[in-house]
């Protein structure tokens, strides 16, 4: 009997990662929420750990287990929103 590997993305690595993204999500709609000056030039981090996020391939796993019912249902997953994220990112520096 062979035994399977474990998946690299187990689902609790992947809540994990939703969680963290959607804190930095949160962190910059609130900044834009209150028209804070300068918020690409002083989240910068935040900017490029989620464009990394949506550029990676992650986000599409994210994404697709999420539709495939795989994570908890209290989860918070506005960082998923088809839309929404690309749009904050447009919003606030431009695609680069």
């Amino acid at each position: 009997m062979t035994r399977k590997k474990p998946r690299k993305d187990s689902n609790a690595a992947r809540i994990a990662r939703i969680q963290k993204m959607e804190a930095l999500y949160n962190e910059l709609q609130q900044a834009v929420s209150d028209n804070k000056a300068d918020v690409c030039r002083d989240l910068q981090g935040s900017i490029g750990q989620l464009k990394q996020y949506m550029g990676s391939g992650l986000w599409q796993k994210d994404y697709e287990a999420d539709e495939a019912g795989l994570l908890p249902p209290d989860l918070k997953r506005g960082v998923l929103s088809q839309d929404g994220l690309w749009n904050l990112l447009e919003d606030l520096c431009g695609t680069d």
